[in-house]
């Protein structure tokens, strides 16, 4: 919704500011069809050049994640950290092999499917899985497997920012296929240059709306754009983190509570659960 908000702003202050000082809107109308047909359609074209069929997906995804922002809330961490402090409870006290049948079959499993929003997030149950399954193999050294988990998140912060950095090469570019479009109208204008000047002037008034162009969508939108996406793939990434931080926690020695109160640290700030809240839940998982 933000950012609906700032792009209609961001139209009525350029177009009114314009507007307001005796600028012509008309002839900016009647040439922006055209101009938007070059260089939009030169940017869509490079943009295809440039990238996979798997991130030109991906930046539809992240379009998404733009307006509708991070699909973590306050609720999905308090709802995270219940479920690891489940399973290092059950492995505290019972050991690897009574947590096996958990992360082995996590659909069929009592203690993940008390969180059915988790369940669903094949990516998360993955991770989780994978290093409680390699802490009940005794791979117990906190460091060697932080290490591997911090190499796993890099790269997979890395693929998400795929979209991000595509934007952003497109949104440098625009200008240049503003200019581009501006060429050609100055082109299009000097095979006219016997016409009376009033036609000339329009001529080149057209051509120069493809500069104009170029550089409000560079920076007035696909710019702004990519900045977002950047925003919202950090902040979904930080629920790896509260993952990784709970588990090496757990290798470090401490108990279930210490280590759910390490990956709550780790949530950021406008979502992080109050630490009563949190003991709150906790006690409601053991009851």
């Amino acid at each position: 919704m933000i950012p609906t908000i700032g792009f209609v702003f961001m139209l009525l202050a350029v177009f009114g500011g314009f507007t307001i000082s005796g600028g012509s809107l008309p002839a900016i109308l009647a040439a922006l069809p055209f101009e938007f047909l070059v260089i939009g359609g030169a940017a869509i074209g490079a943009f295809a050049m440039a990238n996979s069929l798997h991130v030109i997906k991906a930046c539809g995804g992240g379009m998404k994640k733009v307006f509708s922002g991070s699909r973590f809330k306050a609720t999905d961490y308090v709802d995270l950290l219940s479920l690891l402090y489940s399973l290092i409870r059950l492995l505290t006290s019972k050991g690897g092999m009574a947590l096996e049948a958990h992360i082995e079959k996590p659909q069929e499993s009592t203690i993940f499917q008390a969180h059915p929003k988790i369940l669903k997030d094949s990516h998360t149950i993955a991770m989780i899985c994978d290093y409680f399954r390699m802490v009940g193999m005794n791979a117990d050294d906190p460091y060697q497997t932080e290490d591997v988990m911090g190499r796993e998140l890099k790269k997979t912060l890395s693929e998400e920012m795929h979209p991000v950095h595509a934007l952003n090469v497109m949104s440098d570019g625009l200008p240049a296929l503003g200019i581009v479009a501006a060429v050609l109208g100055v082109i299009k204008t000097m095979s006219h240059i016997n016409d009376p000047p009033a036609v000339l002037g329009e001529m080149i008034g057209g051509a120069l709306v493809g500069t104009f162009l170029g550089v409000l969508l560079a920076y007035g939108l696909v710019g702004p754009l990519a900045a977002r996406l950047k925003q919202v793939v950090e902040e979904e990434g930080r629920y790896s983190e509260v993952i990784r931080a709970v588990v090496i926690s757990h290798l470090h020695g401490n108990p279930p509570a210490i280590s759910v109160e390490t990956g709550r640290k780790m949530v950021p700030n406008e979502l992080m659960p109050s630490f009563a809240g949190m003991e709150a839940a906790i006690e409601a998982v053991q009851s």
